[in-house]
């Protein structure tokens, strides 16, 4: 029996597009043992997952820490991993594949250029541009499994496993006279929210066209930023207020029973991607549309980007030019104006919702 660990030390969407590997690796080799190391925080999106066997949780301040790391690395390699996935490639989880003892170790190569310092038994080139409509963040976690073993069918999608009692919970009873958008008003980071006079701007105009119920979600900690957009907005009617979601499986359970999402990008949406809910995606200008646009059809999964509309904002997307936009983002993010967004924000409503 093989025996894996899967690391994936990053936030919310990173982790769950990761279970890709343990899906597929599960599917060929029932009787394997695969386990799955990430941040505490991240865990509601692989719950209940039957592909993996064990999540191993950490803290990421405390993994920083030598002290913690040198534990960690003990840990593992006391555990006799036969091979280890690591598809973000952080130092410390470098650190834990180079001293793993295992049979293979398959990441990525830094960026730096400064070599694979025996991290890796099989070090792997991050793909330049995408090739398949699931977006490179996730074939680029394939190409990492395709290193140790060929598979004749490949499932590139990611899935939320929710048990049946939460299937059966119904927070939104009371709204079932209406269809429901669920509004992603603020991203994981401020790097990620839309201006907040905007994303007002952009609910206004969704309550003014369409009789739908809006709720909004946002991390307990934005509940300030939250109240900002919320009195900004001149159509409150139909907000939802009183419902909210303190953690990632309550969020899944409250998106099962939502028609759509309308969101900043990040974690909740592929979320939403994973339980076959229609998206509406606002990335960052700082983010490369093409890592993250994941089944992108126009339609039933549609996204805008600054460079979809103004193609000369940003002279190029490179990953030095992204880390300098991201410090402040905030202008070019005002080019990226709510009326650009409308016709194609309407036509995505239409489509998934009238």
């Amino acid at each position: 029996m093989m025996k894996i660990l899967i690391i994936q030390n990053k936030r919310i969407g990173d982790v769950l597009i990761s279970s890709v590997i343990a899906n597929n690796y599960k599917s060929k080799y029932p009787d394997s043992e695969i386990h799955l190391m990430a941040y505490n925080f991240t865990h509601g999106v692989i719950e209940n997952n039957p592909n993996i066997d064990k999540i191993i949780g950490i803290n990421e301040k405390e993994l920083k820490k030598i002290k913690n790391l040198y534990k960690v690395i003990k840990e593992v390699k006391s555990s006799k991993y036969d091979i280890i996935f690591d598809p973000y490639s952080k130092l410390q989880s470098r650190l834990i594949c180079k001293f793993s003892g295992a049979k293979k170790t398959v990441g990525h190569k830094s960026r730096k250029k400064i070599g694979n310092l025996g991290y890796y038994t099989n070090p792997v080139e991050i793909l330049k541009e995408k090739t398949k409509i699931c977006g490179k963040a996730i074939e680029d976690r394939i190409h990492l499994l395709e290193q140790v073993d060929s598979y004749d069918i490949i499932n590139y999608e990611p899935k939320i496993y929710l048990t049946q009692k939460e299937i059966e919970q119904n927070p939104l009873e009371k709204y079932r006279d209406k269809k429901i958008i669920m509004l992603g008003i603020l991203g994981s980071v401020p790097a990620k929210s839309m201006p907040n006079e905007y994303m007002a701007k952009i609910i206004d105009y969704i309550a003014s066209k369409f009789d739908y119920y809006l709720l909004f979600n946002f991390a307990p900690h934005q509940q300030e930023e939250a109240a900002t957009i919320y009195n900004l907005c001149i159509h409150k009617q139909n907000i939802i207020n009183d419902i909210s979601a303190p953690t990632i499986r309550d969020f899944a359970i409250l998106m099962s029973k939502c028609d759509a999402l309308v969101s900043n990008e990040g974690g909740t949406v592929h979320i939403a991607k994973a339980i076959s809910k229609p998206t509406f995606t606002i990335f960052s200008p700082y983010i490369n549309k093409d890592d993250w646009s994941s089944f992108e059809d126009g339609r039933f999964h549609k996204s805008v980007h600054l460079l979809d509309f103004l193609p000369n904002a940003i002279s190029n997307l490179s990953y030095k030019k992204s880390r300098e936009i991201e410090k402040n983002p905030r202008e070019l993010y005002l080019k990226l104006t709510p009326e650009i967004i409308f016709p194609e924000l309407e036509y995505f409503l239409n489509y998934n919702l009238k």
